[in-house]
């Protein structure tokens, strides 16, 4: 049953299970079905995102919790208002899936042959325990002068193999994210359902404003939070590894079931870990950017004055502030994102 589930979730990663070296030719698998794992994330997520960011930004009395943020948003702006601010991320998550994904491909691949001279990098592979550490000390070690590296690594790429590999897609993908978030925060913080009470008109006209004034510094307003934020993956991609290896040895399920009990799960461990930095991050793209926009005086000239600021607000509970409708989120966009991701992953050729 293990090897039977095994190869097929290789089969469906386009992986070779026997090659020592595997070949980079499928590696645009992953850029390709990034795209549609964007659309199901967007597609389930939003809405819950959208009460997230209301919460995050908001005073303590405006909602006394999701569940009035969520009524009194569709009761005035219709159920439209929770999808407000789709167009950048509908856009925006197609294309950073797509470079999540597929760079999270590349760098596991890059890792297992290179850092822990392991044959296989798909999730869940391989029968050993631990977390890596021994091996990745061993490949380190290891010169070609002494014993061959196989001798001393995994086949399979560990969890702290992955773990890393998702630090760096989380790097690479924040390039593109910081100014997609950014728009989307500053649209979903607006209150007027009549539009021409609003300061941005549309995604468009915000990029277009925040440009005019603030110019691409203006526009990657962020950068550095998002990059704190998206380090995170850590925990989401080691996680992912460790919870499929647990269940392809432990269970009968199929190799898709598995990816989406497992990135379901993988998912709200990721925000369970990274949520405060994730409302420090929206506290410093709905900050007021000042100068010729006309929104404010700017609160929050550096990461380390929001984070304060949120604890002498409320505390520690001011972290978590918005918690909920973004953990109740995290499970089915995301596992509904890997079986869209998988689904196209064994469909292309």
């Amino acid at each position: 049953m293990a090897s039977t589930a095994l190869d097929a979730q290789m089969k469906a990663e386009g992986v070779p299970p026997t090659a020592v070296k595997p070949s980079s030719r499928r590696d645009y698998k992953g850029f390709v079905a990034g795209v549609f794992s964007g659309i199901a994330k967007l597609t389930v997520g939003h809405p819950f995102d959208t009460i997230k960011v209301r919460l995050q930004t908001t005073n303590k009395g405006r909602f006394s919790g999701p569940l009035q943020c969520v009524t009194q948003t569709v009761k005035n702006e219709g159920i439209r208002g929770l999808y407000k601010g789709a167009t950048p991320p509908l856009v925006g998550w197609m294309f950073m899936d797509s470079i999540m994904l597929g760079s999270l491909t590349v760098y596991r691949r890059l890792i297992a042959e290179n850092l822990f001279h392991a044959s296989s990098w798909t999730p869940g592979a391989g029968d050993g325990a631990g977390l890596g550490f021994t091996a990745l000390l061993d490949a380190l070690k290891s010169s070609p002068t002494s014993s061959p590296p196989s001798a001393l690594s995994p086949t399979y790429l560990p969890p702290l193999g992955h773990g890393i590999a998702g630090i760096l897609a989380g790097t690479t993908v924040s390039f593109i994210a910081a100014p997609v978030e950014h728009v989307k925060a500053r649209l979903q913080i607006q209150y007027a359902a009549n539009k021409s009470e609003r300061m941005y008109s549309g995604p468009i006209d915000c990029l277009r404003k925040i440009y005019t004034h603030h110019g691409v510094r203006g526009v990657y307003h962020g950068l550095c939070a998002t990059i704190i934020f998206r380090s995170m993956f850590f925990c989401w991609w080691g996680s992912y590894d460790m919870i499929s290896r647990w269940m392809r040895q432990r269970t009968n399920m199929s190799a898709p079931a598995i990816n989406f009990w497992a990135g379901g799960l993988s998912a709200q461990i990721f925000w369970l870990t990274s949520y405060p930095s994730d409302l420090v991050k929206q506290r410093i793209m709905t900050d007021p950017l000042g100068g010729g926009l006309g929104d404010g005086e700017r609160r929050f000239p550096r990461w380390k004055n929001a984070a304060v600021a949120v604890y002498n607000e409320s505390g520690w509970r001011g972290y978590w502030r918005g918690f909920l409708p973004c953990f109740l989120r995290a499970f089915p966009a995301n596992a509904m994102a890997l079986v869209a991701f998988e689904g196209v992953m064994r469909s292309l050729p």
